[in-house]
């Protein structure tokens, strides 16, 4: 960023962010089309092979690799700076422009297309997902109107969460994307839990007003616990200098915090007064009975426990090691942007951009650091005052328009062009070395360009992690240590919880697949704040029944009672996580759909086999660390 607001001040041309290659074209026509660019609205610049060579002389007589970085079997490629905020017009002029045979690709085309994807596919993602939420609620319930009843209290916060976001001025592309639709699918429990109660106590007691004064007394602790957890781990994001996690914790804890008053003030006054609704549209419950699953499961407790450590240290040594993708990933091979990045590629190579400012009016020591960046493997070209015009000209004699690109008042541009990827070891490797090199010979150096940005997001994101999960374990303990007034009980569900997201995280490093890191940053904390809900009910309801049982019995009959309903949440979550990686074609959105899909399966298995194991296993510990306990004492 310092780099960039130099330049801006210091230079009038600016990083170029896109690439355009027309093919089948004579020197004269490729002229006319970089014409035809730099007329689009939005086009800041646009450099050819007519900026870096006298054109009047045959192209023979130039450098042959000067040459064919721009004009090569007669297609032409043009290097294009497109101002921020007109990515998705300018990319469309220019697609209409050069038509389906030619090809365009960069980073302003990377913005350009996520941006236009993050409204299209929040809305395909939210056609499929509807239905199969709706499928599943109407499975979990024996009223055709409960459903609609979670969907509206639910769907009317996140529509007031999207509205709010005209105060905040701007969202990400990726929070626009994802946070809906993660909000509907972490705060639908809630709902589910107050409605749940609703009917029991309707058993209970004829008057509906009383059923739900109950029902609220009984389900606000695992709400509010629940919401609290949700809440402080989303507060975690917004303490992130990367501003995507900033910016999509933001919206997700006023998401949450709309949600929990939806459920608390609009759900009961809606219910109570269309209640008549739910009972006229009852059905038989389309699934079984789980009386008897518990001891099932409890025969398993051993077994789970074993896994449980034998899983631990490798999941966490492995979730660590993963090799992560710091900017958006590549586009998939199906999609224009994908395929142009591959013409342009196989035609001219990989070409990326870098800017190096150094303090002028020291031109041996500009020539002699242009020449040690010329012979490094990495770099296809330089492009300096020294090495275009000649370090022997002042600069005094000539026009400045031929020297403006090239000198500021305070600083000289140097451009290289390298055949790196825009992240990766070799290329952080790379701007390793170029600091280096440009620091040997100065005191004062700034480099920019998107492998530079991708760099120092590597070194800042790092940092947050660290933060954020600290942040977020630190303070979903607390609300746990709060509502159980237990030491040990909040390690109990953290250890369940958080094994859960390290196996998640593992996947991609026994795959020796690459994550976006972007979306391991969020998963570690959504996956945490989201699924410790699961365990909250599950250990709530234990604790209640645990007053009048021993704990095998209390546990057995939790599972029992509380599968059904923890399965329903997980189903959901999963189902929200595997859309959004099955419709998205961003690959940060794409990431933290599989990520969210996988890791609320795999909440729900630790829930349901490791916890009740570990409830039970530690029981008197447990008992002796618990303010006022009250366990059933037995005979």
């Amino acid at each position: 960023m310092e780099a960039m607001d130099i330049m801006e001040q210091e230079f009038d041309e600016p990083v170029e962010n896109a690439r355009v290659m027309v093919r089948d074209v004579s020197v004269t026509e490729a002229l006319t089309y970089k014409e035809d660019l730099e007329a689009i609205e939005g086009v800041g610049s646009v450099m050819w092979l007519d900026d870096v060579i006298d054109l009047k002389v045959p192209l023979e007589m130039a450098s042959p690799d000067t040459v064919e970085s721009y004009y090569e079997n007669e297609a032409a490629l043009f290097s294009l700076h497109i101002e921020e905020g007109y990515e998705v017009e300018a990319t469309d002029a220019i697609y209409e422009l050069i038509g389906e045979e030619n090809a365009v690709a960069g980073e302003a085309v990377n913005t350009a297309t996520s941006q236009k994807m993050a409204g299209s596919e929040s809305m395909y993602a939210a056609a499929l997902l509807v239905p199969i939420i709706i499928l599943i609620l109407v499975l979990s319930t024996t009223s055709w109107m409960e459903p609609v009843f979670f969907l509206t209290a639910i769907g009317v916060s996140v529509l007031i969460n999207l509205g709010t976001n005209i105060f905040i001025g701007e969202v990400s592309f990726v929070t626009q994307s994802v946070a809906p639709i993660l909000q509907l699918a972490v705060s639908l429990d809630y709902a589910i839990f107050l409605l749940h109660s609703f009917s029991d106590y309707r058993k209970q007691v004829e008057d509906p007003k009383q059923a739900m004064q109950m029902a609220m007394k009984r389900s606000f602790p695992a709400i509010i616990a629940s919401a609290s957890t949700t809440f402080f781990g989303f507060t975690a994001l917004t303490f992130m200098d990367f501003g995507i996690g900033a910016d999509l914790g933001l919206n997700l804890l006023k998401g949450i915090l709309l949600s929990f008053l939806s459920v608390i003030i609009f759900l009961p006054a809606l219910t109570l007064m269309f209640y008549r609704w739910i009972d006229r549209t009852q059905h038989r419950p389309f699934v079984p009975d789980f009386k008897g699953i518990g001891k099932r499961v409890m025969k398993f407790r051993v077994p789970s426990l074993i896994l449980l450590v034998i899983v631990i240290v490798p999941a966490f040594l492995a979730q660590s090691e993963t090799s992560f993708i710091y900017g958006t990933g590549e586009h998939p091979d199906n999609t224009r942007a994908g395929q142009d990045v591959t013409a342009i590629q196989e035609q001219f190579g990989k070409n990326m951009p870098m800017v190096l400012m150094v303090p002028s009016g020291d031109r041996a020591s500009e020539e002699e650091l242009v020449q040690e960046l010329e012979a490094f493997p990495e770099v296809s070209s330089v492009i300096s005052y020294v090495n275009m015009v000649g370090a022997a000209i002042p600069p005094a004699y000539l026009n400045e328009s031929m020297t403006e690109s090239f000198y500021s008042d305070n600083y000289a541009r140097i451009t290289l062009y390298t055949e790196t990827d825009a992240e990766g070891d070799e290329a952080f490797a790379f701007i390793e070395k170029v600091k280096e090199t440009a620091d040997s010979y100065y005191d004062e150096t700034h480099l920019l360009g998107e492998s530079v940005t991708l760099y120092d997001m590597k070194n800042i994101v790092q940092d947050d992690n660290r933060l954020v999960n600290i942040l977020t374990v630190v303070t979903v303990a607390l609300v746990l240590l709060i509502t159980f007034r237990s030491l040990t009980i909040p390690v109990v569900l953290l250890i369940t919880i958080q094994v859960s997201v390290w196996v998640n995280l593992s996947f991609p490093y026994f795959m020796d697949t690459p994550l976006v890191y972007v979306g391991y940053l969020l998963i570690s904390t959504i996956q945490l704040a989201a699924t410790v809900d699961y365990a909250i009910l599950f250990t709530e309801y234990y604790n209640h029944l645990r007053k009048e049982m021993p704990a095998l019995e209390a546990i057995k009959k939790t599972i029992d009672d509380k599968i059904f309903a923890i399965f329903v949440s997980a189903a959901i979550l999963s189902s929200v996580g595997f859309i959004l990686w099955i419709t998205s074609t961003n690959p940060i959105v794409s990431s933290i759909g599989l990520l969210l899909g996988r890791g609320a399966l795999l909440a729900f298995l630790m829930v349901v086999f490791v916890l009740p194991a570990l409830l039970v296993v530690l029981d008197k510990v447990i008992k002796k660390t618990t303010w006022n306990a009250n366990f059933y004492k037995g005979e």
